[in-house]
């Protein structure tokens, strides 16, 4: 999600950190009180700052997570998601999609939009 939903859509944040945590996820790092933040990556000569929403660990190899939810800026959530997709190819990282009930469509329709229509979602 864009950094401007994350107030509104904060609880849906902490159920997915929930469902990480019973998956056996582990050294979660989230945009959210209580949790560390994860690593922001800006892009030069610009300020704008890519974060990802969560980013965990398991059986060794690292995570990063994005909600995927409605938004009024579809092509920054374009964009933010190529560059994690790109970013955890080139560092054998994984790049997952978490997305509830009423936004399943809307994330659809955006990863075949930008020619990632192989990722799953996990839905909450």
């Amino acid at each position: 999600m864009i950094y401007s939903d994350k107030e509104k859509y904060s609880s849906i944040l902490e159920n997915s950190i929930d469902y990480l945590e019973n998956r056996g996820f582990e050294n979660l790092k989230a945009d959210i009180d209580g949790y560390e933040t994860p690593k922001s990556y800006t892009k030069k000569g610009s300020d704008i700052a890519i974060t990802p929403d969560i980013v965990a660990t398991k059986e060794g190899r690292k995570y990063f997570f994005d909600i995927s939810l409605k938004s009024e800026k579809p092509k920054l959530l374009k964009s933010k998601w190529l560059f994690l997709n790109a970013l955890s190819n080139l560092k054998s990282h994984r790049f997952k999609l978490i997305t509830t009930r009423g936004h399943i469509q809307f994330s659809k329709d955006m990863l075949e939009d930008i020619n990632l229509s192989d990722k799953k979602l996990i839905r909450i």
